[in-house]
């Protein structure tokens, strides 16, 4: 089947929505929508509301107006994860600069001896060297510069300061199980020991990066499984998530990590708040079991 749909102008769009059976309050409101949103953006949100997949037809009482209610609610939403992942971005950065530095040496990260899988370590460095090349920061001038018959990376706390936070996670969960930071970072985590932590990490990686390219997370199902803790050591959920794929399970993780992180963190507080702005919002979209606020791991 070759694709022959020509692109329609947002007058198009509006009355090929309303003959579907959506409803608009204001026309000249969504024309201005439009114009700053595209249509394919928006469609996510509207999706859950059609009746018929095939023909996109809309539900009863479904309105413009909720789209963009939901659109503006997922928006914020990301900006409080956004904010969540860098504190723990930083944190994890933070140690496996410190703990593995001092273990073994600060180019520990290019040392094949202590990672499971070489060649996944040679992708991992071959994304940092990117990173590296395209930074324009003076330190890294000044080291390539001053240190320029050296062909190794720069030391770890000038390299993984620039390295991501997918990358960060990788080096992480490649690391071999017998170096004894990898249990360290993990208890200073709170997740006890190694068989947890990468799985977490891995998930709010994939979360940061639908954040950063401002993808939709409300009533997305996520890829990552993380791995729950039988007994962990801080303050969980009573009713823990058996849903992996929705957001609510990497929501109480982040939390989580938080209150070691940052234990002044206001978290819990931006999430009540966004969901008080937005009641009309349902938090079954997000797998946020009832009464979620009120579980020890969410008190304030």
């Amino acid at each position: 089947m070759i694709y022959d749909k020509n692109a329609l102008t947002i007058e198009q769009h509006i009355a090929q929505l309303k003959e579907r059976g959506l409803t608009f309050n204001d026309d000249d409101y969504a024309k201005h929508y439009l114009s700053q949103v595209s249509y394919y953006r928006l469609a996510g949100y509207w999706w859950p509301m059609q009746s018929d997949k095939e023909t996109h037809l809309f539900k009863p009482n479904s309105k413009f107006e909720d789209v963009v209610h939901l659109y503006n609610f997922d928006r914020e939403l990301r900006i409080i994860l956004f904010d969540a992942i860098e504190k723990i971005e930083i944190s994890l950065r933070t140690k496996l600069i410190y703990h593995l530095s001092h273990e073994f040496d600060p180019w520990w990260f290019q040392n094949t001896a202590i990672f499971q899988d070489t060649g996944a370590l040679i992708e991992t460095l071959a994304s940092i060297k990117e990173e590296l090349d395209r930074s324009k920061d003076i330190f890294i001038k000044e080291h390539k510069k001053k240190y320029k018959d050296d062909s190794r990376l720069p030391p770890a706390w000038k390299t993984l300061e620039l390295t991501s936070f997918g990358s960060l996670s990788k080096l992480y969960g490649n690391l071999k199980n017998t170096v004894r930071a990898k249990d360290t970072i993990a208890q200073e985590l709170g997740a006890v020991n190694h068989t947890y932590l990468p799985s977490w990490l891995q998930s709010i990686a994939q979360i940061r990066n639908h954040c950063a390219h401002h993808s939709r997370l409300w009533n997305r199902n996520l890829p990552g499984t993380p791995k729950i803790l039988p007994r962990p050591p801080h303050k969980w959920v009573k009713d823990v998530p058996s849903d992996t794929q929705k957001l609510y399970l990497h929501l109480c993780i982040m939390r989580y990590l938080l209150n070691l992180i940052a234990p002044e963190n206001s978290f819990s507080t931006k999430l009540r708040d966004l969901f008080g702005q937005y009641p009309s919002v349902d938090p079954n979209a997000l797998g946020m079991k009832p009464h979620w606020q009120d579980e020890p791991l969410w008190q304030l």
